[in-house]
């Protein structure tokens, strides 16, 4: 595997990870913070906002795992370096989202 395949993989599970509370709450018709708002990421965006956010981000983790390389579910290296993408996007969202929601 070249090295920037494991780019792809490992920014394609961010992206992948950053279409889940967009593209939920859009769905659901919350408002939610995006870089669209003002002040951007902090700031309340529409659900339809939030809903091509998410879209757009789903769209951009299908091409980084599905279009570079032969991504292979078989193959463990692949699977891992799409969960630590994963991992750490979602863990960042958590604290980020959290000051907001009082999640953290």
């Amino acid at each position: 595997m070249r090295w920037y395949q494991y780019v792809a993989y490992f920014f394609g599970g961010a992206f992948l990870a950053n279409t889940l509370p967009h593209l939920g709450n859009g769905i659901s018709g919350h408002p939610f913070q995006s870089p669209f708002a003002s002040p951007p990421g902090v700031g309340l965006s529409s659900a339809t906002v939030n809903v091509l956010w998410g879209l757009f981000n789903l769209a951009a983790a299908y091409l980084l795992v599905c279009r570079v390389g032969s991504f292979d579910l078989r193959k463990t290296r692949h699977v891992l370096i799409l969960a630590v993408g994963i991992l750490i996007m979602s863990v960042m969202l958590a604290r980020g989202f959290g000051r907001f929601h009082g999640g953290l």
